[in-house]
């Protein structure tokens, strides 16, 4: 192990377009400081500025801020080159900046504050492990996700604009956003262009559009409800149809971005070998969600480290004799959000029969329920569960085998 009186800490501010690196030594004085570029062309001039600080027996440890964002290049270029390389968390460097009497703020002293708690919290704080394939998961993950958000909005839009046309419009198609759905409010925007419309065309409209599984009765059914809705032409018709037409195409264009994305994002996700699509409630994009927030699972010792990053495990907070466990809100709290949904899941039944989807994980919610906890307390021990499980799976390789459960602890 290294002696700290041995390292010299490089603390880096990290921008878009800049990064600003300070050195010290274990004893905080300041030794130097350097701004270069964020480019790979850049970057060994840090490198050549350390080899003056740098005396014999003396080893170089770096922290940065983000690693996966802005300083992701940094980061990558820096382990290709053999350096030790630290996270150091930005709520960590903030609170040290904060903790001064006069509070400032620069590029020097922020990357000098990340210094100090690289310098302090050295053994605490991960090593930085860029790698390319997660990275490329966890931006496949964002890029879906703003996909997803934006199919949402606009979905959202379709429905304020279609309901001043059609006031029924809702008893049309079971989704509004939904293959002849779309098809139709791009053809037939506003009653006005059905002026005249047959039952027979509109059906054959329906039909090709459906792959026949609409038809007749269909196109009876939205003629009829036209009807009943009275006269909705306004002046300016063509206008207003015009925009339902572009939220046409803009949804129909982010199914097809979505669809193509979840793709590539199946690809990447059969090179890792995770089996975690054989868990109930997993489908591919949930365990790319999960792997783009956890990245290497070897990072983490033991699930009760995972279980931490996640922001799952209780906060103990005692004073004198007395402790309590408080729920944390601490953590990766996307994560958390997404192994709560995930536990929520488990515990669901079918439509039809009630049936539990996760026997095990229903019966297990079921008995802590029956020990005195509170739903969301018993949501956070299944969260709890899940974190162990998921921890096996991904450090294995393994698939989920759902553990026997008597029928009458399955409800």
């Amino acid at each position: 192990m290294i002696e700290q009186q041995n390292l010299i800490y490089v603390g880096v501010d990290l921008h878009k377009q800049h990064h600003t690196a300070v050195i010290i030594d274990c004893w905080s004085k300041k030794l130097g400081e350097l701004k270069f570029d964020n480019k790979p062309s850049a970057f060994p001039l840090l490198l050549k500025e350390l080899k003056k600080y740098i005396k014999k027996g003396l080893s170089v440890v770096y922290g940065l801020e983000d690693v996966g964002g802005y300083g992701r290049g940094l980061a990558v270029y820096l382990k290709d080159n053999r350096c030790w390389v630290k996270e150091v968390n930005a709520k960590l460097a903030n609170a040290r900046r904060k903790s001064h009497v006069t509070v400032q703020k620069s590029d020097s002293w922020d990357a000098e504050c990340v210094a100090k708690v690289l310098r302090d919290e050295l053994e605490r704080l991960p090593d930085a492990q860029p790698v390319d394939l997660f990275w490329a998961i966890s931006q496949l993950v964002t890029q879906r996700k703003w996909l997803a958000n934006s199919l949402t909005e606009t979905v959202k839009k379709m429905h304020q604009q279609i309901s001043y046309s059609y006031p029924s419009y809702k008893k049309f198609f079971s989704e509004v956003e939904g293959k002849t759905a779309l098809s139709f409010w791009e053809t037939y925007p506003s009653p006005y262009t059905l002026k005249d419309m047959s039952e027979e065309v509109l059906a054959a409209f329906l039909r090709k559009h459906s792959n026949n599984g609409l038809s007749h009765k269909k196109a009876n059914q939205i003629l009829t409800l036209i009807d009943a809705d009275g006269e909705t032409y306004r002046d300016f018709q063509d206008s207003r149809d015009s925009v339902v037409v572009s939220q046409v195409e803009s949804a129909r264009f982010f199914q097809e971005q979505l669809v193509c994305i979840e793709g590539k994002i199946e690809h990447l996700m059969q090179q890792l070998g995770f089996q975690l699509e054989s868990m109930t409630g997993i489908n591919v994009v949930t365990a790319a969600q999960l792997v783009a927030e956890i990245g290497d699972i070897h990072r983490f010792s033991s699930s009760d480290k995972l279980a931490r990053f996640a922001g799952i495990a209780p906060v103990t907070v005692g004073s004198g004799n007395k402790s309590r466990n408080f729920k944390s809100k601490q953590g990766n709290r996307e994560l958390h959000d997404i192994i709560k949904s995930l536990a929520i899941r488990q515990i669901g039944v079918t439509r039809t029969k009630r049936e539990p989807k996760n026997a095990y994980f229903y019966a297990y919610y079921e008995r802590k329920i029956a020990e005195g906890k509170t739903k969301q307390q018993a949501v956070v021990c299944l969260m709890r569960k899940l974190v162990n499980i998921i921890y096996v799976m991904m450090k294995k390789k393994s698939a989920y085998v759902m553990p026997n459960t008597p029928a009458q602890q399955a409800g």
